[in-house]
């Protein structure tokens, strides 16, 4: 692990790092806040998760998040959202697929499946590489995001519930193998078998067993993606089926931009921190 840069932040250290991935077989970049309680002993962990054409550096800089983590006593980390100087067949002619758009899955169709292995990156490499380096807890971990980044976490919550202990997001993909950016992405990255799409969609895998702690999502009604690809009331209508603990809150006004995920990150992070303990 290299680090790049670190400060002082609220008392405690913002840096950035790069590491050679096994997951990835390319250098990945991540962020990583500390609060002034990391000093003295292990600290809650919570992952942030961007959506498409962010790096690393775009939560840390943008979501205005450490003066309340740093009061909470959270970790918060941030990782780049797709393998980067591949330079395969396509990855870099649109900016919804390829570099900056890895949809945070493992992808299994050629010429993807060797690199594309961003779940594998977020919910097994990165946690481990943390947890050795930084005085992170290993029985406290959240995860959340936005956008692409929201389906991200909403997919590893629902999927590794004993693993992830809260999980948020912000104008998520809800139902990716319906929407326009799920299909671009799901077809090129699994194949065109849709029957092996449902393991990455949100509100599917919601629809079969429910995350066992309360799930909080908040959209912006001016979002201008929200009836062509987020598609909330998907999400509601798994969890009317599963009987999911789901508080999804629509905000007159909003869009979907970082002024947005700044106006309501304290809630979430007070959402984390209650869950975590």
């Amino acid at each position: 692990m290299e680090t790049r840069s670190e400060t002082a932040c609220f008392g405690g250290r913002m840096g950035y790092y790069s590491h050679a991935s096994t997951a990835t077989g390319t250098e990945m970049r991540f962020a990583v806040y500390q609060p002034p309680q990391a000093a003295q002993r292990p600290v809650p962990a919570l992952y942030y998760l961007a959506g498409l054409t962010c790096t690393e550096e775009t939560f840390m800089i943008k979501a205005g998040a450490q003066r309340v983590a740093a009061q909470l006593g959270l970790m918060l980390i941030a990782c780049d959202t797709s393998p980067r100087g591949l330079n395969l067949p396509g990855d870099a002619e649109a900016w919804d697929f390829g570099v900056g758009a890895g949809f945070y899955l493992d992808a299994a169709a050629a010429p993807w499946a060797t690199n594309y292995r961003m779940s594998s990156y977020i919910n097994d490499e990165l946690p481990a590489l943390i947890e050795a380096n930084f005085p992170a807890r290993g029985d406290k971990r959240g995860i959340f995001g936005h956008s692409m980044g929201g389906h991200g976490a909403l997919v590893a919550a629902l999927s590794k519930p004993q693993f992830w202990h809260s999980v948020s997001a912000f104008a998520p993909i809800c139902n990716p193998v319906a929407v326009p950016w799920g299909e671009k992405a799901f077809g090129n990255y699994l194949g065109t078998d849709r029957g092996k799409w449902a393991a990455w969609d949100a509100s599917l895998l919601m629809r079969q067993r429910a995350y066992p702690g309360k799930i909080l999502v908040d959209q912006g009604l001016a979002d201008q993606f929200l009836n062509g690809q987020l598609q909330p009331q998907a999400l509601e209508a798994a969890a009317a089926i599963s009987n999911q603990a789901l508080e999804l809150r629509r905000h007159e006004g909003y869009d979907h931009s970082y002024w947005f995920i700044q106006t309501f990150i304290e809630d979430h992070l007070r959402h984390h921190a209650q869950a975590l303990g």
